[in-house]
């Protein structure tokens, strides 16, 4: 069976094959710039799936462009959602709707794969934040814009401040320097902050993990996290295969 697994986001589209033993294959990243990974979807899909497997955050004009691209060669798409509890995560929104299908996904990921409590955090368009304990309960988390939105705020607002350039550095001697280590340090300080107070919540320190395509820029501010860039994809695999 030819089975493949897509988390579409704001930003860009991630797909991997999934193997009959929950082995996925090679992670492709594709960017949803001017649709250009339909392209691309092409060259690397095989002429016709069995079952695509979606997780989607994005816009629902996006979300309906991947579905009739997926519709002309997959004989069957399914779309996760997310639920109050599922692969043995519960959640602790009170309305399952409004907790996002990617954080659902990366703490089902999380769950099967990494021992003991996580503290998830998510990267992408929004900087997301999720503690896990070691029983699969969601303990709750926090939502802020990622160093990337929060430069591209400070620009929509003052235009003299470049929406992007600069290095990290704990005090700048210029304005793309400040601008890149403020964004950075104000994402890494509340990454550190959630730590601690999950820790003080469990009575045990969570393993940290990152994820999204925001993570690489951010791995250096936090020496005690994991990058973990694929957490979204097994979740949506073992989702897939509880039924």
């Amino acid at each position: 069976m030819s089975r493949w697994l897509f988390d579409l986001g704001n930003t860009r589209l991630k797909c991997a094959s999934l193997a009959d033993d929950g082995t996925i294959g090679d992670v492709h990243a594709l960017a949803n710039d001017a649709g250009g990974w339909a392209v691309a979807l092409d060259a690397l899909l095989p002429s016709r799936v069995d079952v695509a497997w979606v997780a989607s955050v994005a816009a629902p004009a996006l979300t309906s462009a991947l579905a009739d691209a997926l519709a002309a060669r997959a004989r069957a798409v399914s779309f996760a959602r997310t639920q109050a509890s599922a692969c043995g995560v519960r959640i602790a929104y009170a309305q399952p709707h409004k907790l996002g299908v990617d954080r659902f996904l990366s703490m089902i990921g999380a769950h099967a794969r990494i021992p003991g409590p996580v503290l998830l955090c998510g990267v992408g368009t929004a900087l997301t934040i999720d503690l896990l304990d070691a029983d699969g309960l969601h303990r709750g988390g926090r939502l802020a814009p990622s160093p990337t939105v929060m430069r591209e705020a400070l620009h929509a607002r003052a235009a003299q401040l470049p929406a992007d350039g600069g290095s990290y550095a704990d005090f700048a001697d210029d304005t793309e320097d400040a601008l890149a280590s403020g964004c950075e340090g104000a994402a890494a300080a509340l990454v550190r902050d959630s730590l601690d107070a999950g820790t003080r919540l469990l009575g045990a320190a969570p393993s940290l993990h990152l994820h999204g395509g925001g993570a690489p820029a951010l791995l250096p501010r936090l020496p005690q996290a994991r990058h973990a860039p694929d957490l979204v994809l097994a979740g949506l695999a073992a989702w897939a295969g509880q039924g």
